[in-house]
């Protein structure tokens, strides 16, 4: 038994990235994730925007839900059209699950003068590489 406690905490160790990765690490990594794709926005980087999406992602405008990293960059890219962004936001708050495998990152989202319209959601999940891929996004009319 005790020859088999070391493979055991291998396997344990190797199976849960939290306990490798340290939490805070984490929610840093995907505070600057949420910035570099708001940065996309402000750069009118459209490709850049794309590559943030998850094949599966999910966004919703209005109640209608688009499906799909394709229909999400057909709909999205609309807003990247003219040298100036219609809004902009910023991660205020992050939350990485103990399992480090999916985050949640909440915010304001602005109107180019800079006033407060809306709060955004979404959901970040860490694929196989280590990279954070967003899942879900959604945006309430309220601000904080």
């Amino acid at each position: 038994m005790f020859r088999l406690m070391p493979l055991l905490l291998a396997a344990f160790v190797f199976t849960h990235p939290a306990v490798a990765s340290d939490t805070e690490a984490l929610r840093q990594q995907v505070f600057d994730t949420e910035r570099a794709f708001a940065d996309s926005m402000a750069e009118r980087d459209f490709e850049a925007f794309r590559q943030f999406l998850s094949d599966e992602a999910i966004f919703f405008s209005g109640e209608e839900a688009l499906r799909g990293s394709q229909q999400v960059a057909d709909a999205w890219r609309v807003y990247f059209d003219g040298p100036r962004a219609p809004f902009s936001w910023a991660p205020r708050t992050v939350e990485v699950l103990a399992s480090g495998t999916l985050a949640l990152s909440t915010g304001p989202v602005y109107d180019p003068e800079g006033n407060c319209v809306a709060t955004f959601s979404s959901i970040w999940r860490r694929e196989a590489n280590g990279d954070w891929k967003i899942v879900f996004d959604k945006g309430s009319p309220h601000c904080d």
